[in-house]
């Protein structure tokens, strides 16, 4: 490894894992100490204008896991994850000045608010070198075929300009070492302000997402069928469940799309194979898209800047996040939502579609509340996916309205994911 006698900084964000990390390992290879950074803003347990806060419980302890996973990892390489309570741009400003970093390295992401404290810390300080990569999507913006401002703002158009003119990134190689850490104060792991103590179906970490990769691909083959069972509503191979990974970065979505393509070279290249990488390229779809937004991505109006008609009323969203509606569908969904952390994809545009329609709320408080709920809670494909159903983000047909009685026919034909959480209140965290 070549050394350069300088101190390195890396910042991990949503990109919890070791594999395919081009910026990490580019920073390694120019430092001789390096600080591997995780930040626990205390702004994610405030309030929000919308009467959550920005992570509940199950997102907590999946966090918590994976940043332990992460950090077992790093022990390995005779390193170790650095965890913070503070504002990481301030945090970052405080290690800077204590040991001098002169050099530091990020996976770039394209939240409004990630992209604004990476500019803060450029701006503060002027001769630091910053090591960018990307590396939470498939495709970077030079191989993208459009710049972000002439991306399509539809789904359709932005996927066959894909498919016929672009390919996923290839996987980067790790090293097989990096360099040690200065000497840091411990972290005291207990004290973090992350919940746990809940049973989950979801195991934090990379090597729990690598595993469920293979499984989900090799072992049970349940890929080949995805595209018929994946309006499924509960239980665990009707999807892949790579969201949760995906989402904190534990699982590469490069390394995702690498392993299906030999899953379809050694097995089977059908539907449902393509329609695995179909979700893929949704979920490249909302990432490119918040960066093209900017703040419009929050803002009630969307990216068409319409103004829905709508009056939040207190009482009526406190009885949808509580699962206690009219509609004995959305109770169960809300219920499955609260207890686990988790609903599935038909399931999440049944409550939206009931929030913003039948309901007649602004559609933010519910996409905060999944933002508080989720396990899988992603900025870019939540608030993309509620801006859809709300009429004012990408979908070219304006606002969606389902039949949930014809769908709940559809999908539940014999009651059984009613019977099973159909009955008795939710609790909210």
């Amino acid at each position: 490894m070549n050394t350069h006698n300088q101190t390195g900084l890396y910042w991990f964000r949503h990109d919890l894992r070791l594999h395919d990390q081009p910026a990490l390992d580019a920073l390694a290879e120019q430092c001789d100490k390096l600080i591997c950074l995780y930040t626990v803003d205390p702004e994610w347990f405030s309030p929000t204008p919308y009467g959550t806060t920005s992570i509940g419980r199950h997102r907590q302890q999946f966090l918590f896991e994976t940043l332990d996973s992460l950090n077992t990892q790093l022990q390995s390489q005779n390193q170790l994850l650095h965890i913070v309570v503070g504002r990481p741009v301030e945090t970052i400003q405080a290690l800077i000045k204590q040991h001098q970093v002169s050099i530091v390295g990020i996976g770039e992401y394209q939240g409004f608010y990630e992209r604004q404290q990476v500019q803060q810390i450029q701006q503060l300080n002027e001769n630091l070198k910053v090591l960018s990569a990307h590396n939470a999507s498939l495709f970077t913006p030079e191989t993208l075929p459009f710049s972000l401002e002439n991306m399509p703002d539809s789904f359709t158009p932005f996927r066959k300009k894909i498919e016929k003119y672009s390919t996923p990134e290839q996987i980067h190689s790790p090293l097989s070492s990096l360099p040690p850490p200065p000497v840091l104060a411990q972290t005291d792991w207990e004290a973090l302000p992350l919940q746990r103590g809940t049973i989950s179906a979801f195991q934090g970490g990379e090597e729990a997402a690598l595993k469920q990769l293979h499984y989900y691909l090799f072992d049970s083959g349940q890929v080949s069928v995805y595209k018929e069972t994946r309006n499924g509503l509960d239980g665990w191979d009707y999807s892949s469940k790579f969201s949760a990974w995906l989402a904190h970065g534990a699982l590469s979505p490069r390394q995702v799309y690498s392993e299906l393509k030999r899953y379809e070279r050694e097995h089977i290249e059908n539907d449902s194979t393509y329609w695995l990488y179909f979700e893929l390229l949704w979920r490249e779809f909302f990432y490119w898209q918040q960066a093209k937004h900017g703040r419009n991505w929050f803002r009630q109006t969307g990216i068409k800047g319409r103004i829905p008609e709508n009056t939040p009323n207190p009482h009526i969203i406190k009885q949808w996040q509580q699962g206690q509606t009219d509609n004995p569908y959305v109770n169960a969904c809300m219920t499955q939502l609260n207890a686990t952390g988790y609903m599935s994809n038909r399931g999440r545009q049944w409550v939206a579609s009931y929030f913003v329609n039948e309901l007649a709320q602004d559609w933010r408080y519910g996409a905060a509340y999944f933002e508080q709920q989720l396990i899988d809670y992603d900025v870019g494909a939540n608030w993309g996916n509620w801006q859809y159903l709300a009429g004012v983000g990408s979908d070219p047909r304006g606002q969606r309205q389902f039949n949930l009685a014809k769908q709940a026919q559809m999908y539940d034909p014999h009651g059984e994911f009613l019977a099973l959480w159909g009955e008795g209140e939710s609790s909210v965290a």
